[in-house]
């Protein structure tokens, strides 16, 4: 069976009634847990964007913090973990400054992790990739924001 497009779903959705659509929210809600955390954030934090960073920036110290550091694999793979689940997060937002910050944090704590990522060729590389990603993402922005997010990757790559 092959899934309608994006067009036709909206068309077909234009036909409903209100209780027809609360109706299919809760049943998509029910099938994947992201569809229910994509309906949290669309429903509870859309609106305050600022404290949605702070629950993500919070949830990512955790994941930090219970990583084992025992042997490199296991710290690549909660490192890869981490970064999946924060881009994630990101996708919900949709939001640039959204995606700079939460990356520019994520960078930030991988630096921090000790033992050294210098050490570790596959981290050090997924290092760089997200910043020279931010920097991609940084000319969409606003000046103001760019030069004060230019300023804090700045003192990633220099540190």
């Amino acid at each position: 069976m092959k899934p309608a497009t994006v067009a036709q779903l909206k068309k077909e959705l234009n036909h409903k009634t209100a209780a027809e659509l609360l109706s299919l929210c809760l049943r998509l809600a029910k099938f994947k847990k992201e569809n229910k955390e994509l309906l949290t954030y669309l429903l509870f934090d859309a609106d305050q964007e600022a404290f949605y960073i702070t629950q993500v920036k919070e949830h990512i110290d955790e994941a930090f913090g219970q990583m084992n550091t025992t042997r490199s694999y296991f710290m690549k793979k909660s490192v890869r973990k981490i970064l999946k689940e924060t881009k994630k997060y990101i996708r919900y937002s949709l939001k640039k400054e959204t995606e700079v910050e939460l990356l520019l944090y994520f960078c930030e704590k991988l630096k921090n992790t000790k033992p050294s990522i210098s050490k570790n060729r596959t981290l050090s590389n997924l290092y760089e990739r997200q910043l020279a990603l931010i920097e991609k993402k940084l000319s969409g922005l606003h000046e103001d924001l760019q030069y004060d997010y230019q300023e804090e990757l700045r003192l990633l790559r220099n540190s």
